[in-house]
């Protein structure tokens, strides 16, 4: 009888060394030799999933390389590193595809060379900004090259209409039909990485909050949760409660705006407005209730900045009661009309098995068979406390993206319902206590647009920040963009784009 394969807790225990510091999860410190023997395990087993990948170097004497893996039948999360003494560690890339774009990035910052890699062209290193048609000669940047007859090239940005991020997509067609799409980012590149490098506790927490507007409550309890496993703090339960209403407001608040978007995107602006409409309700109950539209700086470590005061858990509760009586008819609008269905139905298809291979989270992996959502698994208070339903269809298109967000919608609100009846009473900020010794932390949360991460490493005094990596979703979910438009026609980019709604300034850090 064959012995079941050990699980990657056991395998990692076998080849290197647990380092006693990490919290809450393990990380294991390996040689070149077991670097190799998780290169081969990566390569068998496709269950065991990227997270993230990043170096450091900041008070080490060698340059260090970090990955994190999930292991979704067991629901185990570690952290694997490598010393890098001469500059180089062996590439993922070959057999983690979302490790390609990363692993760029790790050289252009760190210097560090990826052997064997896939693509090594730059990734945020813009020789000459001001060639944006990426020609060759004169530090242009070298697209991959489109074999065919009768192919065509349309450059679209980085600069674009309307009031959005840069970035360039190179579109090669055979008449309207898209071939390939490549996309070129990194245009604001903001040395996040760098600012957080020896900044205070406070600083590093509004920084990293400021990651990606958007998303801020993901980002600052991701941040918070990774210093307080490091502190090993203990966060009083009514401030657990109130970060979990935050998170489902910004949720429910982003995903109206892009339902109405991508209906904008299909020449239906009444949509548009509507969501519009219903979103504006939310940020400003957030001005009013958490001292900011977009709750900017309301979770710090330790629990949350302000209160949420009776009369505002009244108001709230009296919105979320608003949005369940007029949501429900923008979704059959939605649902009935034919014109809007015919551009979003087996529009900007992504397969189950790229959105697996890339590990890709949100509402792009649910849409396309996907399970996976960080408050279930490996879950986090105070969604351990309650029962919500995480919705996964399989078809993959627009419309199912579309779907997922309406279905995720329903249930935040369902879920902030219960949040405000069983509100605990109490303080909410816990004190920070500094163990004397560096230690490290890791947080993994579920944002809007899937799961948001941070690592960190903090000084003895517990005063400072050492070393931060927040990773966007949207590593993992941009370059399924570039898949999901091939074969469709150029008009639909806008609408394939809007669907997926990925950060530029997230990614680009």
């Amino acid at each position: 009888m064959t012995e079941p394969a050990p699980t990657m807790i056991e395998f990692l225990s076998q080849h290197g060394a647990v380092q006693p510091r990490h919290r809450p999860w393990p990380r294991f410190q390996l040689d070149p030799a077991g670097w190799s023997a998780l290169t081969d395990r990566l390569a068998a087993d496709p269950d065991l999933l990227l997270l993230g990948l990043w170096a450091e170097q900041e008070g080490l004497d060698h340059p260090r390389v970090h990955i994190a893996l999930f292991e979704a039948a067991s629901g185990s999360v570690a952290v694997t590193s490598l010393d890098c003494p001469d500059g180089t560690f062996p590439t993922l890339s070959r057999v983690r595809p979302g490790a390609i774009r990363l692993e760029r990035t790790i050289h252009d910052l760190h210097r560090l060379v990826p052997i064997g890699a896939i693509d090594d062209r730059p990734w945020l290193i813009h020789r000459d900004r001001s060639d944006a048609t990426g020609t060759q000669g004169g530090g242009g940047y070298q697209f991959l090259p489109v074999e065919g007859w009768n192919l065509h090239q349309i450059p679209v940005g980085p600069v674009h209409a309307g009031i959005i991020e840069p970035g360039h997509f190179r579109f090669t067609c055979s008449g309207e039909t898209v071939v390939r799409l490549e996309e070129r980012l990194g245009y604001v590149h903001k040395g996040i990485e760098q600012l957080l490098a020896g900044a205070s506790l406070e600083r590093a927490a509004r920084l990293v909050g400021r990651v990606s507007g958007d998303s801020t409550v993901a980002y600052g309890l991701a941040f918070a949760r990774a210093v307080e496993a490091a502190f090993g703090t203990e966060v009083p339960p009514r401030a657990h409660y109130l970060r979990g209403v935050m998170a489902e407001l910004e949720r429910i608040a982003n995903h109206l705006g892009d339902i109405g978007a991508i209906a904008n995107d299909a020449a239906f602006s009444f949509l548009h407005a509507q969501c519009g409409e219903l979103r504006e309700d939310i940020l400003r109950f957030a001005l009013a209730g958490f001292g900011h539209r977009l709750m900017m700086d309301a979770v710090v470590p330790g629990g949350v900045a302000n209160d949420l005061s009776e009369d505002h858990a009244i108001r709230l509760l009296s919105l979320v009661t608003r949005l369940r009586r007029r949501f429900p008819r923008l979704v059959r609008i939605y649902e009935n009309k034919a014109s809007l269905q015919d551009r979003t139905v087996d529009t900007g298809y992504v397969s189950a098995a790229l959105a697996h291979q890339f590990a890709v989270g949100g509402y792009i992996g649910r849409a396309s068979s996907r399970i996976f959502d960080a408050r279930v698994q490996p879950g986090y208070p105070p969604y351990t406390d309650h029962e919500f339903s995480v919705p996964t269809l399989s078809d993959g298109d627009v419309n199912a993206r579309v779907w997922i967000r309406i279905h995720e919608v329903k249930a935040s609100l369902a879920l902030i319902i219960r949040l405000i009846a069983s509100l605990p009473k109490g303080p909410v900020l816990a004190p920070l206590t500094a163990p004397g010794e560096e230690r490290e932390g890791m947080a993994l949360v579920e944002g809007f647009r899937g799961d948001v991460m941070v690592w960190l490493r903090l000084s003895a005094n517990g005063e400072r920040v050492i070393r931060c990596y927040p990773r966007d979703p949207s590593w993992f979910q941009w370059p399924l963009l570039e898949a999901a438009i091939r074969g469709n026609i150029v008009p639909d980019f806008p609408l394939c784009n809007k669907s997926f709604n990925c950060s530029y300034a997230g990614h680009d850090l």
